[in-house]
Parts: C-alpha cells; structure tokens; sequence
C-alpha cells in the first residue's frame, strides 16, 4: 500500500537502534560527564549574568554626578544597589544646588561690599578737600569735619575686613594652639574695648559669671568667636537695653549666655543664622551690614574646640549660647 511507503527505510531503523544502544551502553559514563560539565555551565552562565550587572552598573555610575539626569534604574537583582545610588545621587545633588546658592550669595556681597567701599572713600576725600581748601575754617567745623571723616574711615575699614573674611573663610584644616585664660578677665577686657560702642546706644552690661574660671583653648580665636557674638548684641540691641553675659560651669564644661533686647528674630531666621554669608538684614545698605561671615566662623570656632553654639529668639529677647569643654 502506498501508506507504507511513508515509513523510513528499514536501514534507518537499524541505524537509530544501533545509537541507541550505543548511549544505552555508556549512559553512566555520559552521566558522568553531564554531572561534571554542569557545575561550569551554570558559573558560564553566572559569570555572563554578573558581566551583565556590572556593565550596567558601570553606565549608570557614569551619571551619578550628574543632576540633571533621571534616576538611576538597574536590574530588580541589584534593587539594593539603585536604592543607595540614588540617595548617593540626591545628596550630591543637594549639595550641589547649596555651594551654588553660597557661592552666588559670595559674589553678590562681593558686588555690594565694592559699591559700599565708594561711599566712605567719597567722603573722606571730599572732607579732606574741604579742611585743605578752607583755611578760614572754625574750631567747630574743623573737628566736625575731622570726626565725620574718621567715622568714614573706621567704616572703610570695617569694609576691607569683610572681604578679608570672604576670601580666607575656610577653617576646615586650621589647628588650634591651646593655652589656659581666665574666662572672666578676658570678657571683661573685650567688655572695656567695646564701651564706644556701648555708649554709642546708651546700653549697658551685666557680666554674671563664677569667679576666676579657667579655660582651654585657642584665645586668638575664641577670643573673636566671644567679639562677634559682643559686637551683634550691640548691633541688634534696643538703645537704652542691658547686654547680660552669664555661665553655667560642670566639672567638665562651661556653658556661656549672651543675651540682650532685640526685635524677635523669626524662627526660619533662627534655622539658618550660622550659615556663611546669611545676613538677618539683607538690605546692604544697612549700618551694620556685614559679610554674614561671623557667625558661620564662630560656629566652626566652637565645633574644632568640641562644644557647640546654639541660637533662640522669643518676646525679643535674643539669646546665644556656647558650650565648651573646660580643657
């Protein structure tokens, strides 16, 4: 019949038996060698895969400091490793946006602080044109002239001192020279310098501290840490108020309080007064508009000496306090 026909030739058959007994005679050898083989497939394998996650890997670390890209997104094998990369990419970021802000707010004092310097530099040369010129001059005017022209020149030079703290602001690496003072003298001193100041607001002081505390540190420059905090008390004092200084001593540390009268300095004002270059009046044109250096310096100041420098403002009463480690 013709279906027969359909059926491979008999020789084929017996070709395909003889194969068959051919591995049915060595299945265990070929076992064997499957078993050994298969270890080494699966590391092939394995290995291909992990290339794979590393390769991947590699292109995205490419673009992790890079902001404006989207989020990292790798294999769900390695969900651990995309997670910590994008908050390492959102950090960077952040930290990004935040030495543009800085370094922005840096050059815009720059630019102010070189328009204010023609201010004061405008007035002595026409005060001291004026006491050249007229020599017919009163007793009266001449002294007139000569302390608005020394007001200006103490101004100038408050001027040049912020761009001096400007360009040098970065005490990361500066060491500390230690020495041992007495607390007590060394405020009262920085007290008796500062009375033109004082007076120039009618405000008084109240140094509230226990007798003769010893303390270990770098004077120079905790010695401008206790002025800047003296000197902002002053600025942002009411006339006529009382500026109180006063400590809390443990056996290992003293605690510091400056205090004086002020308008309440508002709580996101608070949050961000020791940043560098933060002004409280960002009006440049103010009497006392500094660099916004001050603070952020002092705060450096107090943390290399291990203690720490906290802020509050409440029913305008201004408050600074410092802790340091006695030695």
């Amino acid at each position: 019949m013709l279906w027969l026909n359909s059926f491979p030739p008999l020789e084929g058959y017996k070709g395909l038996s003889n194969t068959i007994k051919w591995i049915n005679n060595r299945i265990d050898l070929l076992g064997l060698i499957a078993l050994a083989a298969s270890p080494i497939i699966i590391v092939f394998i394995q290995w291909k895969q992990l290339i794979s996650y590393l390769s991947s890997l590699a292109a995205r670390l490419e673009s992790i400091d890079n902001p404006d890209t989207e989020k990292i997104v790798l294999p769900s094998v390695l969900k651990e490793a995309e997670d910590q990369l994008n908050q390492i990419k959102a950090s960077i970021k952040e930290k990004d946006i935040i030495a543009r802000q800085a370094e922005q707010r840096k050059n815009d004092l720059v630019v102010y602080l070189a328009h204010d310097l023609k201010t004061p530099i405008s007035s002595i040369i026409g005060y001291l044109t004026l006491l050249r010129d007229e020599k017919q001059i009163s007793h009266e005017m001449h002294d007139r002239y000569i302390q608005v022209t020394l007001k200006n020149a103490e101004r100038l030079d408050e001027l040049i001192n912020e761009f001096f703290e400007i360009t040098r602001f970065n005490l990361a690496h500066v060491s500390l020279n230690y020495s041992t003072v007495n607390l007590n003298r060394m405020l009262e001193q920085m007290l008796f310098e500062l009375h033109p100041l004082l007076s120039g607001k009618n405000l008084t002081y109240r140094l509230d501290l226990p007798s003769e505390i010893e303390l270990t540190c770098d004077v120079d420059k905790m010695q401008r840490v206790f002025d800047n905090l003296l000197r902002n008390a002053v600025y942002y004092s009411f006339d006529h108020s009382e500026i109180q200084i006063h400590a809390n001593l443990s056996d290992s540390t003293v605690k510091l309080y400056f205090m004086n009268s002020g308008y309440t300095i508002p709580p996101e004002k608070i949050g961000r007064i020791f940043e560098q270059f933060y002004r409280l009046d960002s009006s440049r044109s103010t009497q006392y508009g500094g660099a916004g250096l001050g603070l952020a310096i002092a705060k450096q100041v107090v943390e290399l000496h291990h203690g720490r420098i906290s802020a509050s403002s409440s029913d305008n009463q201004i408050c600074f306090s410092i802790e340091l480690p006695r030695s």
